[in-house]
């Protein structure tokens, strides 16, 4: 097992999402349950599901190596019951594991955040402030274990599957090398189809706007979302948070949908985005038994907003007081484990169709976004150090060097929590900053 998790480590896989989370240090733990998450319950990225239906056989056969080398009982697949594609590609040689299933989850969201995937695949609910493997359970993403794969061939991550959608001519899901400019994907798509385009780098609800075109794809981009600078998505995005406190202030009526429809609170989880609201009218949650610090068991998905009769953000505010309170060295009290989830869970799923309306994607959602080829005209890539959960690499090049595609430029200092950065073309070393390394092509 060592062996595996060296080789893990050396290639600089990482989740290949959200925060990106070193997958080495990960797989350390001793799940009963791996469970692959193909579920992208963010609207309008395909990736997962394109890498499923392409690469199935080897997907499966990876999944049942990790989970027998980890020692689990049982790997799950777990997908949405809408890809038929991957599931058709699944359900062809998964006979041949007799160690691995496949689990179908209904098309809502956040359908694919981790605590609710454990609850949904297995009926474990995560203690709060704790991680799957507290119950037993190991989550990879579908791409990661792509890059697991690669990763025991000795092949570093030096690419990105990433969906490139919304206002372009022609939505594509490219494999591209880490570090070229999120300009040249629009392009790539055809082109924007607005005048004034900004960006969404990740998926319309927990991605986070990019107003720099030029920007770097890194190993945690999953889709570039065009949209115009005046779309109702940007602007809720880049509302202040001085100006949601006041909204809040005059507007919160205290209705309770926004904690009724909270995926953690539903999973039995004592966060009431409501009794937190309150901080922002009256500077207390009027409950004794509530407190500020229920903020860290919040995990940002953003439906409250959606579940709000006056578009309140009570996750903004969560956000905020999670980053004082670490400020301020207040760690994380909630450890409570729930037994059961809520009585109403199940009626209360937000459906996905429902959202893309509310979000005003709706002209964008049906679209597909096919695997093409990415044209290789690539004159440089900027490799950031900081790709991934920890501190950021420190880079072991200087300007003026040679390197080759694979080639480590940058690696974790000594025993910290972070990833090796490789490179992702051939070419010279033009500049190494402190946050980064500028390579430009030999061709």
């Amino acid at each position: 097992m060592t062996e595996l998790i060296n080789k893990i480590q050396a290639a600089g896989v990482v989740g290949a999402g959200g925060a990106g989370f070193p997958t080495a240090v990960k797989l350390r733990g001793t799940p009963e349950y791996l469970i692959v998450n193909g579920v992208e319950c963010e609207p309008l990225i395909q990736v997962d599901q394109r890498l499923t239906a392409r690469y199935a056989p080897l997907l499966l056969e990876t999944l049942d190596y990790l989970a027998e080398r980890l020692g689990a009982r049982q790997g799950i697949f777990a997908l949405k019951e809408k890809y038929t594609k991957a599931l058709e590609a699944l359900n062809q040689g998964i006979s041949g594991y007799p160690r691995l299933c496949i689990k179908t989850l209904p098309n809502a969201y956040p359908m694919g955040d981790e605590q609710v995937l454990v609850y949904e695949t297995i009926g474990r609910i995560v203690p709060e402030g704790g991680i799957p493997l507290k119950v037993g359970a190991m989550v990879v993403n579908v791409e990661s274990l792509f890059n697991i794969r690669l990763a025991l061939k000795g092949i570093p991550v030096t690419e990105k599957h990433i969906t490139v959608t919304g206002a372009v001519r022609s939505p594509k899901t490219f494999k591209v090398p880490l570090g070229i400019p999120m300009r040249s994907l629009i392009e790539a798509a055809g082109g924007a189809t607005v005048t004034d385009p900004v960006l969404i780098d990740g998926g319309p609800m927990m991605g986070k706007v990019q107003r720099n075109l030029d920007a770097p794809v890194i190993k945690t981009s999953k889709a570039i979302i065009v949209l115009n600078r005046d779309h109702p998505l940007i602007v809720s995005k880049e509302k202040s948070m001085e100006r949601m406190m006041k909204l809040a202030q005059s507007a919160c009526c205290h209705c309770m949908l926004c904690s009724e429809l909270c995926p953690r609170q539903l999973l039995g989880h004592k966060l009431f985005p409501d009794k937190l609201m309150r901080l922002a009218s009256y500077c207390s949650t009027c409950e004794k038994d509530a407190a500020a610090t229920a903020a860290y068991l919040c995990c940002e998905c953003r439906l409250c907003e959606y579940a709000c009769i006056m578009q309140l953000q009570p996750w903004k505010l969560n956000r905020e007081l999670k980053a004082g309170l670490g400020k301020a060295g207040i760690p994380n009290p909630h450890r409570n484990a729930p037994e059961k989830a809520r009585q109403f869970r199940d009626y209360r799923r937000y459906p996905m169709e429902k959202l893309v309306r509310q979000l005003g994607l709706s002209g964008f959602y049906h679209r597909e976004a096919p695997f093409a080829e990415f044209p290789e005209n690539i004159k440089n890539v900027t490799l950031p150090f900081r790709q991934h959960t920890g501190v950021p690499a420190v880079p072991i090049v200087a300007a003026g060097g040679l390197v080759h595609k694979g080639d480590a430029v940058a690696v974790p200092p000594g025993d910290a929590l972070g990833a090796c950065i490789h490179a992702s073309i051939d070419g010279i070393i033009r500049t190494v900053d402190e946050s980064a390394v500028v390579i430009e092509s030999r061709k």
